[in-house]
């Protein structure tokens, strides 16, 4: 047995027997434990015996008997063999889960892991932990933490989860649509912070967005007939398969006009394009769908002249009607402005500006800007891109913002 095998089974095996262990013990931390004990096993017997048939199988019955052991040792409960060959005889032959049970587990971990109970940081931690399986410190590095504060955040949402009994299961049909909004919710979070930092000086996390969109998959897998899971999981890969270009080679942003597209990933494009298609196949639209619809006519453009603004412009218009938002209205004013220039684009920001919702969102004073910029009022425009720079924490960026704000003031570069 290889390194390279066993990281491959901790991969694709983790969350699988953390969740099968998590539903029936109750406690994550537990489950936790009993799989760390069963991987260690995993490293000396698959180095002796090689690779069984089915690791999953192996790994969960042997979590599950670590488990066993301890509780028995701790004396919490009386532990009866029929218990211990139940879960065997659940694995299937050859110690394979059974596919529903399967299915069952790792959606249950995720409406548990993005329970409403535990406050929307946490739920994107325990996510990434425990769903993605990243590591306490690769989570603490992506966004910013010091590893012991993000580990006590964890320590604290698995201590909540158990002492308030929050169950890992799938809600029922009366509560799902409400819970699967907030899943989806925190996977698209993980995306938009690798999509554009909020802080630091890289303008993409690219590993970020590459296990939101490894989320997204797993979701759409376990879901298969949700629209909206389907919606998602494209608009994430449509977005990222113009990293490449996003970005020169010095690190600075690259605005859609002038980006190369012969470095977007046609592969991405085209598989986020069927699942969109297949999504709309279904006749049961939503946010993210329109949303990766946007993105779909912005990829599926030759050039950026051939953009079709005024299809944005209007697919903009039907996004707000069904998730009204001031942020919604900003791109609405992008694509307004590109469709119908520049001044129709400023009477659909006016409110927004006026109303000081969004006084600290550097998206709307880098659009307020632009507006400006190629409505000929420079210094206005100046003063918006300032405002900008100002309102954002990632270096990159605002090292680009204080560049533009430059050119609209007549400064040399």
């Amino acid at each position: 047995m290889s390194t390279e095998d066993l990281e491959h089974a901790f991969r694709e095996e983790w969350t699988a027997v953390v969740a099968a262990l998590a539903r029936r013990l109750g406690d994550l931390q537990a489950a936790e434990d009993a799989t760390a004990e069963a991987f260690a096993a995993a490293a000396r017997a698959w180095a002796r015996d090689g690779v069984p048939p089915n690791p999953g199988g192996w790994l969960t019955v042997t979590a599950w008997r670590k488990a066993i052991d301890q509780l028995r040792r701790d004396r919490l409960v009386a532990v009866e063999e029929h218990v211990l060959d139940e879960v065997a005889a659940g694995t299937g032959e050859e110690g394979a889960p059974m596919e529903a049970g399967l299915v069952d587990d790792r959606l249950g971990l995720v409406f548990a892991c993005c329970h409403p109970a535990l406050a929307l940081e946490v739920r994107v931690a325990m996510t990434l932990r425990y769903v993605a399986g990243l590591t306490t410190a690769e989570i603490a590095a992506a966004f910013l933490l010091p590893e012991p504060t993000l580990a006590q955040r964890l320590v604290r949402a698995k201590r909540k989860i158990r002492e308030q009994g929050i169950r890992f299961e799938v809600p029922g049909p009366d509560a799902l649509s409400g819970r699967l909004h907030g899943v989806r919710a925190v996977v698209y979070l993980v995306f938009n912070e690798g999509y554009s930092a909020t802080g630091g000086d890289r303008l993409v996390r690219a590993d970020l967005c590459d296990e939101a969109i490894w989320l997204g998959r797993l979701l759409h897998r376990l879901l298969p007939a949700d629209a909206e899971t389907a919606g998602l999981l494209a608009l994430m890969l449509l977005h990222h398969s113009r990293a490449a270009a996003r970005q020169d080679s010095d690190g600075r942003p690259v605005p859609l006009a002038g980006q190369d597209r012969s470095r977007w990933d046609r592969a991405l494009i085209a598989e986020g394009t069927a699942v969109l298609d297949a999504a709309m196949a279904r006749r049961a639209p939503g946010p993210y769908q329109l949303q990766a619809a946007i993105i779909a006519v912005h990829v599926q453009a030759a050039s950026f002249d051939d953009i079709d603004w005024p299809q944005i412009a209007a697919l903009y218009r039907e996004l707000a009607r069904w998730d009204p938002s001031p942020v919604i209205e900003v791109n609405r004013a992008v694509a307004v402005g590109m469709a119908d220039g520049p001044r129709a684009g400023l009477a659909v920001l006016e409110p927004i500006l006026t109303s000081g919702a969004l006084a600290g969102y550097a998206p709307l004073h880098a659009a307020h800007a632009d507006l400006l910029d190629r409505a000929g009022e420079k210094d206005a425009a100046a003063a918006a891109w300032a405002r900008a720079a100002a309102a954002t924490s990632n270096d990159a960026l605002r090292e680009e913002l204080h560049r533009r704000r430059g050119e609209a003031s007549g400064e040399p570069n």
